[in-house]
């Protein structure tokens, strides 16, 4: 194997481990079992997303860094200008805005993304038997590791603005991690989709450009006159809330955690459905 593959020297490794994976697979009788052994591989998915990662700014000197310093010259743009506009202080708004754009970032490209993630991989998933919910999680390997290369502009910020960090932020651990499960869901969901009919992946594009928007992502929810506050009912504007608010040192109210739940329930069963019925023919439309 390591004389006919040319990748790199760290991905030997993860290359090899695809083999038992392939035997499992193979033998695997439920749905569950197939999205288990896909979960159980950190070893593969792990590094993957960070091959994924460094083969995107090869040769470059700042390599992922770059995606600080983009979000950084669009925070320094849009913030003292927005709050402006919208005659909010920027001591509020600053940090307001900082989060909201750099978790937008994250849900957006893992859900564009996953219109692809089937499709991208279609070399292992024509050459080995591998479990499709294993590059799910690269996808969102890859995605985390952009988010923590963005977040890290929140803390001058926070310290600039004067943010309270109290007990509440400890919050901010089952919101992402109720955010990470949702996507997780919606990944397998259009990544199965997408595979089957490719202009969903367009479709998809330009609503998450819509649902932009519709989200307090770079306004805030306290702007909206009372007549237009069904626009929060948004499910995205719920999952943003869950992360954003507990960094701000507030506490989101039991209608935000029951949406965010709810509409948990509803994308996991939706994926565990399309997952069961169709995971298999996935190889065939890639």
């Amino acid at each position: 194997m390591r004389r006919d593959f040319k990748g790199p020297v760290f991905l030997w490794p993860v290359i090899a481990s695809v083999a038992p994976i392939a035997m499992n697979q193979s033998t695997a009788g439920t749905a569950g079992h197939d999205w288990w052994l896909g979960t159980s591989r950190i070893g593969v998915w792990w590094p993957l997303a960070w091959f994924d990662i460094s083969l995107r700014y090869r040769r470059s000197m700042l390599g992922p860094w770059w995606i600080t310093i983009s979000m950084g010259m669009m925070l320094m743009g849009m913030g003292p200008l927005y709050a402006a506009l919208f005659a909010i202080p920027i001591n509020t708004y600053f940090p307001s805005v900082t989060l909201g754009l750099i978790f937008w970032t994250f849900i957006s490209t893992t859900i564009i993304d996953s219109c692809a993630v089937f499709t991208a991989a279609s070399s292992y998933l024509k050459h080995s038997e591998s479990p499709i919910s294993l590059f799910v999680w690269r996808l969102l390997a890859r995605n985390v590791i952009q988010l923590a290369h963005q977040f890290v502009l929140f803390v001058p910020v926070a310290i600039l603005s004067g943010v309270t960090i109290g007990p509440s932020v400890l919050l901010f651990i089952p919101g992402f991690i109720i955010l990470v499960i949702n996507l997780h869901a919606i990944a397998i969901s259009l990544g199965i989709i997408c595979a089957r009919f490719r202009d969903v992946a367009q479709i998809v594009a330009s609503a998450v450009t819509f649902l932009m928007f519709l989200t307090p992502v770079v306004w805030m929810p306290e702007s909206l006159p009372a007549r237009a506050k069904f626009v929060l009912n948004n499910p995205f504007a719920r999952f943003l809330a869950l992360v954003r608010e507990p960094l701000l040192g507030k506490v989101c109210g039991p209608e935000v955690w029951g949406a965010a739940i709810a509409w948990t329930v509803v994308n996991v069963l939706i994926a565990m459905a399309i997952f069961k019925w169709k995971r298999r023919q996935v190889v065939y439309w890639v």
